[in-house]
């Protein structure tokens, strides 16, 4: 078997192997690495090479740049993609493969966070199994300031990461928070100044490295086990809940507001 060799289709997704750690940047510095199509496709291409590359023994995920890990969608294609409601089907069908293929994945996955973590970002990091950031690190969930349904599989990770409490906090205020906050709540697990981020991950990789990778892969398959949805969950009602936001007045306010840089004006309709 030939050797994986990993290059990006996107020059705003940047990854390499060093060792047994496969990285993979974000990199739309220009926009804080906001998430465009190009980005969101690229990850389970990665992913799935990962999987069956045996060098590979963690994948970590990065922002280019010192201001931002990921700071939401891409603006630019915030119209084109999500504006249309044939075209939220597509949009949001991107999004899920890409983070459910992050959370799927059976090797494990590291978010190292320095910036702005907001929106998708958040989603990406809470799919991973770890997360470390800097002290400048800023965390926002906005979906409530813009009107659109949250899938889900993001509002599971976040109540099973935090719990329902916090989890609703952050989501029904949409407020920030900073990493000290986001360290108590357990939406990280260790923080550290800016400098020592590198010095920081470097530990994780090394110890990835060092330990048994199939002990490790079964507690990540079995904690995932215990954290299956009930029986009882009503799916189609989660899901109908959310095209309701989306074909929503509000929805179609919200992105509207978004893009003029004014206050919605929500109407519950």
């Amino acid at each position: 078997m030939s050797e994986v060799v990993y290059t990006s289709p996107t020059e705003r997704v940047n990854t390499w192997l060093d060792g047994s750690t496969l990285h993979i940047q974000f990199n739309n510095v220009a926009r804080h690495n906001a998430l465009s199509v190009d980005m969101w496709e690229v990850v389970p291409v990665l992913l799935n090479q990962a999987e069956h590359d045996p060098r590979v023994r963690l994948v970590v995920f990065s922002g280019a740049g010192e201001k931002a890990f990921v700071s939401g969608a891409d603006i630019s294609q915030f119209e084109d993609m999500r504006a249309a409601r044939e075209a939220v089907t597509r949009y949001e069908h991107m999004a899920e493969t890409a983070l459910m293929g992050i959370y799927n994945f059976p090797k494990p996955t590291l978010a190292c966070i320095r910036g702005f973590c907001i929106g998708g970002g958040i989603n990406v990091a809470i799919s991973c199994d770890m997360r470390i950031a800097a002290s400048d690190a800023v965390f926002s969930v906005p979906a409530a300031r813009l009107g659109l349904g949250y899938r889900y599989s993001a509002m599971k990770n976040l109540v099973d990461l935090i719990g329902p409490g916090a989890a609703k906090d952050l989501f029904f205020t949409a407020r920030k928070i900073k990493a000290p906050e986001a360290l108590s709540l357990g939406l990280v697990t260790r923080v550290c100044a800016p400098e020592a981020l590198p010095d920081l991950l470097a530990e994780y990789t090394s110890a990835l490295a060092a330990n048994a990778p199939l002990t490790i892969q079964a507690a990540k398959a079995i904690t995932r086990e215990i954290l299956k949805p009930s029986p009882e969950l009503d799916m189609d009602l989660c899901t109908q809940l959310i095209r309701g936001c989306f074909d929503s007045a509000d929805y179609a306010e919200g992105r509207k507001a978004f893009m003029e840089k004014r206050q919605p004006v929500f109407k519950g309709e």
